[in-house]
């Protein structure tokens, strides 16, 4: 599950346990990202809260299949299969379309978005590309890139942001060993207007 020690849901109490209470699937359980957070639960509602606005929340206007999309990207770059194979199937839910969803995945597995990607889309998985394997290279210049391709100053933050909380994710799965042992793939927040009702994707 993860290298550190952990809190099932059966042995949480306190604060703990309704935090669980909050976020658990079916059958009580609780993604093995999360639970890597037991023994801290400030540090598990900070990646919730990031999770949960950065990648869901209801304000946001950039797509949220083209979201996932960067979440699978950046997952792939730095080689996280707990977060590529939780994201992948999340994509896959929100396409509905399992061919695409496969020429999505063919493309960015040998990370050439070209493949599958034009216009508006491929610049903005570009910028994702360069943000997560060569960041201080990045210019002005990339952003006016965005802007002419179409995107507006605000959805450029959000793919930053996506793109940015995927780094932090990748990092917390790899550096804590955490796997997809005991996991359900691909579950989906809940209710996106009501923060204390989702689960992990």
């Amino acid at each position: 599950m993860t290298w550190i020690a952990t809190i099932s849901y059966e042995n949480a109490e306190g604060a703990l346990k309704r935090l669980y209470d909050r976020i658990k699937g079916p059958d009580n359980n609780i993604d093995n990202i999360m639970m890597a957070h037991s023994l801290r639960t400030h540090s598990m509602e900070g990646h919730m809260a990031l999770y949960k606005y950065v990648l869901h929340h209801p304000r946001n206007t950039v797509p949220k299949w083209y979201l996932e999309t960067i979440g699978v990207y950046v997952s792939l770059l730095n080689e996280c299969r707990y977060c590529i194979d939780h994201h992948y199937a999340g994509l896959l839910r929100l396409l509905d379309d399992d061919a695409w969803g496969t020429q999505i995945r063919a493309a960015l597995d040998v990370s050439d978005p070209a493949a599958a990607f034009e216009g508006k889309e491929l610049a903005g998985l570009q910028y994702v590309e360069k943000l997560t394997t060569n960041a201080t290279n990045l210019r002005p210049d990339d952003i006016q890139a965005l802007r002419d391709a179409g995107f507006d100053d605000g959805e450029i933050l959000e793919i930053n942001q996506v793109t940015a909380y995927f780094a932090y994710a990748n990092r917390t799965v790899l550096g804590l060993g955490i796997n997809t042992e005991g996991d359900i793939i691909g579950l989906s927040p809940g209710d996106d207007r009501d923060p204390d009702n989702w689960s992990h994707a």
